[in-house]
């Protein structure tokens, strides 16, 4: 049978410390065909890093300004339907993108839905299984880097 090539991707896990608790929320979208919830992805744009490619698409699907780390925290995969019903094999590598801002006017405005909440809620409403175990692995990252060496919780 033949099998169609491994295409890649790359999503931004957008992230936020609330301003009161300095609890970590995640953003999750809404896709535009389907509904589904997912974090923002897109695919490899000549001449940027993939990191920057995760910012942009954060950006342009959900208005968010904020810094890529240029470390990838991981990967999924999924399939990702096509015109006429094709179905493409796709590796999705995932950024962490702290955001800073979003911007009142972006390209994809109106044409999704977005909602700040808790990592466990986003990986409750994600899909893939794979999206689910990292998006709880970094929030549990984050924590170990909010904790100081004895015990105590760091407040920002």
């Amino acid at each position: 049978m033949f099998r169609r090539p491994v295409r890649v991707q790359c999503a931004a896990l957008c992230y936020r410390f609330k301003k009161k608790s300095a609890q970590p929320e995640m953003l999750v979208i809404t896709s535009r065909d389907t509904g589904r919830w997912v974090i923002p992805k897109g695919w490899p744009m000549e001449g940027k890093k993939l990191h920057q490619v995760a910012a942009r698409e954060a950006y342009e699907e959900a208005g968010v300004k904020g810094d890529a780390g240029e470390d990838s925290v991981g990967f999924y995969t999924y399939e990702k339907g096509m015109d006429h019903g094709l179905k493409i094999p796709c590796r999705v590598q995932v950024y962490p993108v702290v955001v800073f801002d979003m911007a009142k006017r972006f390209p994809e405005k109106g044409t999704r839905t977005l909602d700040w909440v808790s990592f466990e809620e986003g990986a409750a409403r994600v899909d893939e299984p794979l999206l689910k175990e990292l998006i709880l692995a970094f929030e549990q990252r984050l924590f170990s880097t909010m904790n100081t060496p004895d015990g105590a919780q760091k407040t920002a």
